[in-house]
């Protein structure tokens, strides 16, 4: 078992089973924005016999303890994203791939004067087509 996912798991709480640790190795080193059927099929590479159930258990959980923020970019897509910081997402709508923007990358103005809301947070979300270099 990677000893690092073991130590992280315990020390928010979960219990390092084994298909955890697995999920863990994937999700929460990845840049990637998956799906659940994303690590489902990704973990499934090593780890052939964890069912999609326990993938989904997993990833709730992880979501739940913090290690994992749930996205909704897209209606009915429901990604997952290691990256806790600050951040904004864009969207290639050519490929589908998610990237992260650095917070200070883009600027909103106002977000604590908008009248009858207390934000607590948000993000910017951009779709488009990624240049090439």
């Amino acid at each position: 078992m990677n000893e690092a996912v073991v130590t992280i798991l315990q020390g928010n709480g979960i219990q390092p089973s084994a298909q955890r640790v697995a999920v863990g190795e994937y999700v929460l080193r990845t840049e990637d924005h998956p799906s659940a059927d994303q690590v489902w099929a990704a973990v499934r590479e090593r780890f052939p016999m964890i069912s999609r159930a326990t993938v989904y258990n997993t990833l709730n959980l992880f979501v739940e303890k913090k290690l994992l923020r749930e996205l909704i970019l897209a209606e009915g897509r429901i990604v997952f994203d290691p990256n806790l910081g600050p951040h904004h997402h864009f969207i290639d709508e050519e490929s589908g791939a998610i990237l992260d923007v650095p917070w200070d990358a883009v600027s909103v103005d106002r977000v604590e004067t908008l009248p009858g809301m207390d934000v607590r947070e948000y993000q910017v979300v951009m779709r488009g087509r990624r240049r090439a270099h």
